[in-house]
């Protein structure tokens, strides 16, 4: 089988992501492209709303102005944005998600209650990110037109000046959600508000800043949209970004990433997963062992307030259950400094 053939146009919908502070204009902005799109490509079904924050009640109007059936579905669970994509994709043309955010929150929210832990840590975030492609995939792949919204967040790293101190500094924005969210878009934009002048009553603008066009011909590019009607549709919205819509094989069979092919016949079944979580399990026994070696009463004061020092001092923790989530590396670390400090206290 030869993988390689000849490039053709296979990415048929419009996969955009826009993220901005409260107020920025996303939701509406979400929609007026929607209501666009719905139009230029002259589809007679439905635009869907994933509604997390009931912005669905305030745009409502332009779509009955409009004469586009709008139906919606109130919710923040994951699993029912799964749910909503798929009926989408059989039902509508078009679906806006509002907001990313929302949904990415409840999802990790529901993973602490489950395993009834206050925070995550390193140990939980495969199998959380292993869910969220569930939605990733669906959001690349599936036949429609998405158009999804989230709150925005800032980017921070360390910066050097001019003595060599690294200082902790906002560097950028980014959509607030799961951490490579805004790789997913092929169209992704940040809104902002400002006002036309210093002076009072001077108005707002909404302006949208093109962050990533995959085609490179919006890139950078800044939009305002004059929106102070929320009750009629203006086209500035959509006719801004339809450079990059009118590059989309609009129409054509749509296939971004073949999902059907994987390397799992490369791993032996419960072999590689199973060795690393024995492994983890016996280096726990290990430092458990080792601590009541060195204070053996299970119930002394002194002993457990030796085992909780000599635990915090070898893992920067005194918690058993974040011990017990570290990686078997960090473990092996932390047992041999254990076992160093029990041989000088014996001396």
């Amino acid at each position: 089988m030869t993988l390689l053939k000849t490039a053709k146009p296979e990415m048929a919908y419009l996969k955009m992501g826009i993220y901005g502070e409260a107020g920025s204009g996303k939701s509406f902005t979400a929609s007026q492209i929607a209501i666009g799109l719905h139009k230029y490509i002259k589809s007679k079904k439905a635009i869907a709303f994933l509604d997390t924050e009931t912005g669905s009640d305030f745009v409502r109007p332009i779509f009955k102005n409009e004469k586009i059936e709008f139906i919606t579905a109130k919710t923040r669970a994951f699993k029912d944005v799964l749910t909503v994509i798929d009926e989408a994709e059989k039902n509508c043309s078009i679906l806006i998600i509002d907001s990313i955010t929302h949904i990415w929150n409840e999802m990790t929210d529901s993973y602490c209650k489950m395993h009834k832990i206050a925070r995550i840590t390193l140990n939980h975030w495969q199998p959380i990110k292993r869910v969220w492609k569930d939605y990733t995939d669906r959001f690349i792949n599936s036949a429609l037109h998405i158009i999804m919204a989230g709150r925005s967040a800032d980017k921070w790293d360390y910066v050097e000046d001019d003595e060599g101190v690294k200082e902790l500094q906002k560097v950028g924005t980014k959509m607030r959600g799961e951490t490579q969210i805004g790789y997913e878009p092929s169209l992704l934009i940040e809104m902002e508000q400002f006002r036309k002048s210093a002076r009072v009553g001077g108005g707002w603008i909404n302006r949208a800043w093109v962050v990533k066009d995959r085609w490179n011909l919006l890139n950078h590019k800044s939009f305002d949209f004059k929106h102070f009607d929320g009750l009629k549709y203006k086209e500035d919205s959509f006719k801004a970004f339809l450079p990059h819509i009118e590059m989309l094989n609009l129409g054509g069979k749509h296939k971004a990433i073949d999902m059907d092919r994987t390397s799992d016949d490369m791993f032996e079944k419960n072999t590689d997963g199973a060795a690393v979580f024995r492994k983890i399990k016996i280096l726990t026994e290990k430092v458990q062992n080792a601590l009541y070696r060195a204070f053996p009463s299970p119930n002394k004061k002194e002993d457990k307030i030796g085992r909780l020092d000599l635990l915090k001092k070898a893992f920067d923790t005194d918690s058993w259950t974040d011990v017990c989530s570290l990686r078997h590396e960090d473990l092996e670390v932390g047992l041999a400094i254990i076992e160093s400090e029990i041989k000088k206290e014996a001396k």
